[in-house]
């Protein structure tokens, strides 16, 4: 059975005076020859922008005053709009930011041809009580893991500030090739990343003949540290297909964030998530 082909194209239109009081989905509609009930549904997916008063944002509401000189930017392509995200797991509530297991292939970040295989906007539209999301910290697509939304602006910058400062401990686990019970104290790799410091601490957890379980403490945050400094260490990540030698038909990355630990900055309590065991990596003898 073929595959549907896939449909990509960009489109622009500025508002004129006579459009004002017209459907954004009407006026694309007219301009691309699309349905109304396509173009809504790119709507809610991310896929339609509206430049207005010097600012870019995603136009959602199907109801908004259009001026004239507003521009309407429809991202239309047919294999994002279509795709099915993974659904990610609540782990904790805490009414003004929450806690979740980001499964393998949930982006953290969108693009302007749609953010619904993002985490945030997931959880904006499956949640209940359904409130705005903020993402304050990122996970690669491939890592599993913890990640902390904010459910307000205020929130937002507070934890925003936590992550920059690493006020919160990141601590992941990654399943590498190779024997790293030699490394049984704690070692640290600091080297550097695009001229930048950086440190990771790693340490050994338990092995089979041919793979290691590591414990990681990520004490900066550069792009794909881990992954580097575990590949310049010749311990490739499973799975890591930039930087060690997985093929397509390999296990998926094998590194995900296990814990976070911070004190509450609202309740001043000191706090420990972590991934429940049935979703944690799970080292066996052949991967």
């Amino acid at each position: 059975m073929k595959e549907p082909r896939t449909t990509i194209f960009k489109h622009t239109h500025t508002i004129t005076a006579n459009e004002t009081t017209q459907k954004p989905s009407a006026i694309l509609a007219r301009e691309t020859g699309l349905s109304q009930q396509t173009l809504k549904a790119a709507m809610q997916k991310g896929a339609v922008w509206l430049y207005q008063e010097k600012r870019d944002q995603r136009l959602r509401r199907n109801n908004k005053k259009l001026h004239p000189g507003d521009q309407l930017q429809l991202f239309y392509n047919t294999a994002i709009l279509n795709q099915e995200p993974p659904a990610p797991s609540l782990i904790s509530d805490e009414k003004d930011y929450s806690i979740w297991y980001k499964p393998y292939g949930l982006f953290c970040q969108g693009s302007k041809w749609g953010d619904a295989c993002t985490i945030n906007r997931w959880v904006e539209v499956h949640s209940q009580p359904q409130r705005p999301c903020f993402l304050v910290h990122r996970l690669d697509q491939a890592t599993t893991g913890l990640m902390l939304l904010a459910h307000s602006k205020k929130t937002a910058q507070i934890f925003s500030h936590y992550f920059s400062t690493r006020t919160i401990q990141k601590h992941y686990q990654a399943i590498v090739k190779g024997d790293f019970s030699p490394y049984r104290k704690p070692i640290e790799i600091t080297t550097d990343i695009e001229g930048k410091k950086t440190s990771t601490t790693l340490t050994f957890a338990s092995c089979t003949a041919n793979n290691s379980l590591i414990d990681i403490k990520l004490n900066t945050g550069r792009k794909h540290q881990i992954r580097i400094h575990l590949s310049q260490l010749g311990f490739p990540i499973i799975g890591d297909r930039l930087y060690g030698q997985a093929i397509a038909s390999d296990k998926n990355l094998q590194l995900q964030a296990v814990k976070l630990v911070f004190e509450c900055p609202l309740t001043k309590e000191k706090k420990i998530f972590q991934v429940p065991e049935a979703l944690q990596l799970v080292l066996e003898e052949k991967i």
